[in-house]
């Protein structure tokens, strides 16, 4: 029963024009409705939207099509069913309007201006062809006009009830021009204002990161001021609006001018599209984008549409997942069990009612009076109907008639009271009171108390509306086809924190087919982690170009205008979204380099302890006697010191290791080098020895030789303590020479200092070796100036080398040339000097003694000498 129900729901919508299959009494049936009452209500609004079929365009009239054909509007008739039950809950309420019945006249308003303004002259007058200042009612009934839906309707009537001071009930979405007290004095608007629609709106773009929407709105006021407002907003939540189509007032689904806003909406990249307007501006724009299937984008719109639509131009596919804001109000289930119970055999006085039982439930006339036949379907109902074609539920405008009729009903009544009160006040006694003579009272009357009764009711007046009015967030589901379900999945109320004024369910939100997440819709691909925003010349801000964040910088969310940059003591990953912890870096004794240095260190040390414990086991030998062996023992000694000083460099610096690295190494070089220097002297020396002179006899004799070598220290301490005294050496934290890496280092403190220090050990250096060179070839049997002038040779070198390739480094390879210079040089010493003497002692013991000794100076008598 059901799905039969559905197939002719919407295949058999009517069109108000010729056709076969309709029964010729459904054109005679009247399209007004008049309910009889002591006090009766105008009301006026449309029953019939109009839309072009094929679009056949007139030759005059480029701009309009003459395929114009017209069909009922279900979702305005439940308007009227609402007045139909608001006026008889009044009635069977025996404390509201005693012994007083409402009624109401509706007319149904057409779609041209002249008509709206005709009916109304009409219901004011009682001629079917008015004229001005002419009245044939003899007993006006009349109470106030209710009107809608669009304000243009209002605004029209209202402009003629307003010479009659007729009081005028709105019910339409609110609209600031009948606020004005000047020319819509009588006009009461029972809608809520829309001034937190663009904050909800924007919250919602907001929520689901939409930054590039499009906007079409109607080409009024209305639209201008929404315009204006949204785009406040927008500039201060960072959403762009891709275009905006301002849409004539007159526009209808015929006008030509779609196509161009269908063109922008198809090339635009933005998939979300808002919608504003009253239900008229959206009706002909609804029916147009159902015909292009537009199921890519998400339609976000300020109030329902009508989803009533001709078989050839079922739309409803291009509008699921839509999102629509509703003004919050009551739940009626009463009226839902109303709307189950009408029917045309229970309200013959309702003439549309035959109507959809003929077209729905295929119920025949009588060819005699057009009326239904009584065997016809006695169980059918209108929640049968499918609800993308008549919703039981009561909507908004709804509600809004249905405060209206109550409006009116307590404002009577308290007027009826005031009467009562007022004659038995004149008069001194009690009198009887007859309420039907409520009737002969002027409208204008009635303005004093429907204005009190709306504003006990925090409705709108004098520009006091209640204005923080909450909306409800509907979802429309319509997969598979013909569902048409209004799911209410989330609210936005401005009365709550600013975090907590939007309420989603997200997991009920159905989108369009084509997605199966939250649709994009922004200018580009947002800028991910590691990423910046850059803007673009002559582009929107919400169009822009990402750039990865500067080194040492990072970005962990996406379309950040500017990276964070790390601590000192941290840095970026190579992703540039995370900030990592440095690591020391220092050369350590469990780095490889640090454990080869340390080995090599020890190594020779301990070579130099056993050469200096052969030269002590052998110190009675020619060899060891015959080059100083005082000299010698502190040489090795300071030998093995340089190699151990060298372990001061490796491992973590502290600031006593600072201080230690340069005191050390530079004290002991001078020790080795001033002993080295006074080797060299000694050779000089002991061979002029031999042609007097007073000079070297008292050097000799006076052992003044052995000085040297405190003497070259004191100035080198001298030099320390200059150093210590200004910059000493300290601890150095080196965060951006190496990626990742904190280079931990001794800085030297004063670099004038350094190098005066290595200036000097150069300067003694240059000393030996000249003294040594001197001496080459003087002849002795064990002369070691040959070898002492090779070691400060190389020691030179090895000192002139480093400079360029310590300043030239950094970190832990700085310090490890430091090592290596430090142990080249001291092995240069060790080996030159030492290398030949421990290979006689070891290995040919038998040119370190007295008689190989005389045999060699034997024979070099013999040879002359030549200097």
């Amino acid at each position: 029963m059901s799905s039969w129900i559905f197939v002719i729901g919407f295949l058999l919508i009517p069109k108000l024009v010729g056709t076969d299959s309709i029964d010729e009494c459904y054109f005679k049936v009247k399209e007004d409705y008049h309910h009889e009452g002591n006090v009766v209500i105008g009301v006026f609004f449309p029953l019939n939207i109009f839309y072009a079929g094929k679009k056949f365009s007139y030759v005059y009239l480029p701009h309009y099509l003459k395929d114009f054909q017209m069909q009922y509007n279900f979702r305005n008739y439940k308007f009227l069913l609402t007045l139909v039950f608001a006026v008889e809950e009044i009635n069977k309420n025996p404390y509201l309007l005693p012994n007083i019945s409402l009624g109401f006249d509706f007319y149904n308003i057409p779609y041209m201006d002249i008509q709206i303004l005709m009916n109304a002259a009409i219901w004011l007058t009682g001629l079917n062809n008015p004229l001005s200042n002419y009245n044939c009612i003899k007993e006006k009934k009349a109470a106030a006009v209710l009107t809608g839906i669009s304000w243009t309707t209002s605004a029209h009537i209202g402009t003629l009830l307003h010479l009659y001071k007729f009081p005028q009930i709105t019910f339409g979405p609110f609209d600031p021009t009948l606020n004005d007290p000047g020319q819509f004095s009588s006009v009461y608007q029972m809608a809520s204002k829309d001034t937190f629609l663009s904050y909800a709106i924007v919250s919602l773009m907001v929520h689901f990161h939409w930054n590039w929407v499009g906007l079409v709105l109607p080409d009024n006021h209305k639209g201008t001021n929404f315009l204006s407002d949204l785009r406040d907003k927008f500039e201060s939540s960072g959403v762009c609006m891709a275009f905006v189509e301002m849409i004539p007032g007159t526009w209808t689904s015929f006008s030509k001018n779609f196509f161009k806003t269908l063109g922008k909406i198809q090339e635009s990249l933005a998939n979300v599209i808002i919608i504003y307007g009253d239900t008229d501006s959206l009706q002909g724009l609804m029916r147009n984008l159902g015909q292009q299937y537009l199921t890519q984008r998400v339609w976000v719109m300020n109030s329902q549409w009508d989803a009533t639509h001709h078989a050839e131009y079922f739309m409803l596919d291009t509008f699921h997942g839509s999102l629509t804001f509703e003004h919050q109000h009551e739940e009626m289930i009463e009226f839902t069990n109303f709307i189950r119970g009408v029917n045309p055999y229970k309200y013959p006085e309702d003439n549309y009612l035959p109507k959809l039982w003929h077209l729905f439930f295929k119920c025949q006339f009588s060819k005699l009076n057009c009326q239904l036949l009584e065997i016809c379907q006695p169980n059918a109902s209108l929640e049968f109907l499918p609800r993308h074609i008549f919703n039981t539920a009561m909507n908004e405008e709804s509600y809004n008639i249905y405060k209206a009729v109550y409006a009116v009903a307590h404002s009577l009544h308290k007027m009826s009271l005031q009467q009562v009160q007022l004659q038995l006040q004149a008069n001194g006694k009690t009198m009887e009171f007859f309420p039907w003579q409520i009737n002969a009272v002027h409208p204008f009357q009635l303005h004093h108390f429907l204005r009190k009764i709306i504003v006990e009711h925090n409705m709108d007046l004098d520009g006091k509306h209640k204005s923080d009015a909450e909306y409800d967030i509907l979802n429309f589901w319509n997969f598979p086809k013909g569902l048409g379900l209004k799911v209410k999945i989330g609210s936005f109320s401005p009365n709550t924190s600013k975090h907590q004024q939007l309420s989603l369910h997200e997991q009920m939100i159905q989108w369009p087919e084509k997605f199966s997440e939250i649709p994009p819709s922004v200018c580009n691909d947002r800028c991910g982690p590691g990423f910046r925003k850059v803007s673009l010349e002559g582009k929107a801000v919400c169009c822009y170009d990402c750039t990865p964040c500067p080194d040492n910088e990072i970005s962990n969310e996406t379309d950040v205008d500017q990276c964070i940059k790390c601590p000192e003591n941290h840095f970026a990953n190579r992703e540039k979204n995370h900030c990592l912890h440095k690591v020391d870096s220092f050369l350590a004794h469990e780095h490889p380099l640090g454990m080869i240095l340390t080995s090599i260190a020890l190594c020779f040390s301990a070579l130099t302890v056993v050469v200096l414990g052969v030269f002590i086991k052998h110190k009675d030998t020619p060899i060891v006697k015959a080059n100083n062996r005082s000299l010698s023992y502190i040489l090795l000694m300071a030998l093995t010191i340089c190699f151990l000083c060298s372990l001061l460099f490796i491992g973590r610096p502290n600031t006593v290791t600072c201080i230690l690295q340069q005191i050390t190494f530079g004290g002991v070089f001078t020790v080795v080098l001033a002993t080295v220097l006074a080797k060299a002297i000694t050779v000089v020396i002991a061979f002029k020895v031999t042609f007097p002179g007073r000079v070297v006899r008292w050097l000799i004799l006076s052992r003044a030789l052995n000085f040297i070598i405190p003497l070259c220290s004191l100035i080198q301490f001298i030099l320390f303590g200059i150093w210590l005294g200004t910059s000493p050496p300290f601890i150095h934290q080196d965060a951006h020479t190496e990626y990742g890496y904190i280079i931990i280092v001794c800085n030297k403190g004063s670099d004038v200092a350094f190098h005066c220090v290595l200036g000097y050990l150069c300067s003694l250096a240059l000393g030996s070796y000249i003294m040594a060179f001197m001496s080459r070839n003087l002849p002795d049997t064990f002369n070691e100036a040959k070898f002492l002038s090779f070691s400060m040779l190389v020691f030179f070198c090895v000192w002139v080398t480093f400079l360029p390739v310590y300043h030239s480094t950094k970190g832990k390879v700085m310090v490890a040339m430091e090592v290596f210079s430090i142990l080249a040089s001291s092995a240069a010493i060790l080996g030159f000097i030492f290398a030949p003497k421990c290979y006689i002692i070891l290995l040919k013991p038998d040119k370190n003694s007295l008689h190989y000794m005389r045999e060699r100076k034997h024979l070099r008598r013999k040879k002359p000498f030549k200097t």
